[in-house]
C-alpha cells in the first residue's frame, strides 16, 4: 500500500488539473455559421434566458434582409458540464415566418467553442392545402466570430 500512495497522488493531481483546464461554453458573443450568417447573442441571465439578434445571409423571399431578432433559453441542468443545451426563436423581420433552433454548445479538444443546432422554418401559407411546403428543416454549425480591435 505504501508504494501505491504516490502513484495515487500523481493520477489525482493530474485529474485534478485535467478538470481546472476544462473550458465551459458561453453562448454570449458573437457567432458565424456555415452559410454566413451572423448571430450575437447579448444577454444571459441566472435563469438561463438569453436574448439577441440574427443577421441571415440566405432567404427564399425576395425581400431585403433586415436584422431579426432572437430569444431563447439554455438548460442549467448541473449535468450539462459547461457545455449546455438551448433553444431559441429568431422572429424575422423581413418575412411572414418564424424559426427555432435548438443545439448545445461544444468545447473541442482545441478550446473552441462550437454550437451544433438543428432548426425548423415555420413560413406563412395563404391555406391549409399548402400547408405541406409551410415547414423546413435543416442544420447549422456556428463558430464564435474573434473580436477585431
Amino acid at each position: 500500500m505504501v508504494q501505491a500512495t504516490p502513484f495515487l497522488l500523481v493520477l489525482f493531481l493530474a485529474l485534478w488539473a485535467h478538470g481546472l483546464a476544462v473550458k465551459k461554453c458561453s453562448l454570449t458573443g458573437r457567432w458565424v455559421n456555415d452559410l454566413g450568417s451572423n448571430m450575437t447573442i447579448t444577454t444571459v441571465n441566472a435563469n438561463g434566458v438569453f436574448a439577441g439578434s440574427y443577421h441571415t445571409a440566405v432567404t427564399a423571399t425576395s425581400n431585403e434582409i433586415k436584422l431579426s431578432p432572437l430569444q431563447g433559453a439554455l438548460q442549467k441542468s448541473p449535468n450539462q458540464r459547461g457545455q449546455p443545451t438551448f433553444g431559441f426563436t429568431v422572429n424575422w423581420s423581413f418575412s411572414d415566418s418564424i424559426t427555432v433552433f435548438t443545439g448545445q454548445c461544444f468545447v473541442d479538444e482545441y478550446g473552441k467553442e462550437v454550437l451544433k443546432t438543428m432548426w425548423l422554418l415555420r413560413s406563412h401559407v395563404d391555406n391549409i392545402k399548402n400547408d405541406w411546403k409551410a415547414t423546413r428543416v435543416g442544420i447549422n454549425v456556428f463558430t464564435r466570430l474573434q473580436s477585431q480591435e
